[in-house]
């Protein structure tokens, strides 16, 4: 099997910073805020519209977003209790998602939520994004197509093998198999 250094495929550290800055989805931060009307774990959204701002990541980040509040972490709970202002709130996207308008707007309004408030990983907080900016299906992204290809290629587990009937079969997938593919068995 090949390693990782042998693939052609481009990783995200080759994705060049652009010089201008990251476009703002307006319809999409409106939208999110209508829809954060009555969620009452949105605690900063009477607020965020006006607070937050967009950069871009360092390229070598294997994360396509992050949101950081300015505030120490024992200031912001007090915020968050108190339903006050948050402060300055920092939204950062990869460059990568310039390639992928769709993944853009999902990972934008990923973090847009997480700055109004929803800061856990919910599953309201996946509704939400999901209602407000679907993600791309993996074949409708050739970037989240080159992200799942240099996962697999760093894996430690090239392919997989039923211990019942002996098939063995190339790893394409990040996640684990539940059956065998030839005799169905799980694994």
């Amino acid at each position: 099997m090949g390693d990782a250094s042998d693939s052609q495929t481009p990783s995200l550290a080759d994705t060049p910073i652009p010089t201008h800055e990251p476009h703002v989805p307006l319809e999409l931060v409106e939208k999110a805020l209508q829809m954060l009307s009555g969620v009452t774990n949105a605690t900063f959204r009477p607020w965020i519209k006006d607070r937050f701002s967009v950069i871009w990541l360092e390229n070598e980040t294997k994360r396509l977003g992050m949101t950081r509040f300015e505030e120490g972490s024992n200031e912001l709970a007090r915020r968050r209790r108190l339903r006050i202002d948050p402060g300055d709130v920092t939204i950062g996207l990869h460059p990568a998602l310039l390639e992928d308008e769709a993944l853009y707007n999902h990972t934008f309004v990923h973090e847009f939520l997480h700055a109004a408030g929803l800061t856990a990983h919910s599953a309201q907080h996946d509704t939400l994004t999901q209602t407000i900016a679907p993600a791309p299906s993996m074949k409708e992204s050739a970037l989240l197509q080159r992200i799942r290809d240099g996962v697999l290629g760093e894996a430690n587990i090239q392919e997989w093998k039923c211990k019942y009937c002996g098939y063995e079969w190339k790893r394409t997938t990040v996640r684990r198999p539940i059956r065998c593919h030839k005799c169905a068995r799980p694994l």
